[in-house]
């Protein structure tokens, strides 16, 4: 039996990820944490400076990361060492401890203005969802990484 050859079907519009690096980034090294580390003291943003110490301590994904609340991380006005938190992908309990460095940052985070009345460790200040959203969370990560001169695809 004969095979019939079918003419080749071009796409009507290119693919969404051609040429782009998708999946997981490299992670960065201890001299690009510094660096973004003293661009945020310096700048005096304490968001982001106890986002970014939360994150490289913890590991934890973004989706984990911004739905903290201040109950996880602080109680009795003293930050934990500590913490034990449910990661929502595998549903198993993650523990980790926070430097001195992150616990300050936390503290100064934590009684700021800014965070009078609020339940998440990570607020959103311009909508009325309860804390930052993923999304947010990358395009914060996104202009940390570039604030240093990487290339935030690669």
């Amino acid at each position: 039996m004969p095979r019939v050859q079918l003419p080749a079907v071009t796409p009507k519009r290119k693919a969404w990820n051609k040429g782009r690096i998708i999946g997981q980034k490299r992670p960065l090294l201890p001299r690009q944490v510094w660096a973004i580390r003293v661009r945020l003291e310096l700048a005096g943003y304490l968001r982001d400076l106890a986002l970014f110490n939360v994150a490289i301590d913890s590991k934890l994904r973004g989706c984990d990361l911004v739905k903290r609340a201040v109950s996880d991380l602080v109680k009795n006005d003293r930050v934990r060492e500590r913490v034990s938190v449910m990661q929502s992908k595998t549903k198993r309990p993650v523990q980790f401890e926070l430097t001195e460095n992150t616990r300050d940052t936390v503290t100064a985070w934590v009684r700021s203005p800014e965070m009078i009345g609020c339940h998440f460790m990570f607020p959103n200040r311009f909508h009325d969802r309860p804390h930052i959203s993923t999304r947010q969370y990358g395009r914060i990560v996104r202009d940390w990484v570039t604030a240093i001169g990487l290339e935030p695809s690669g």
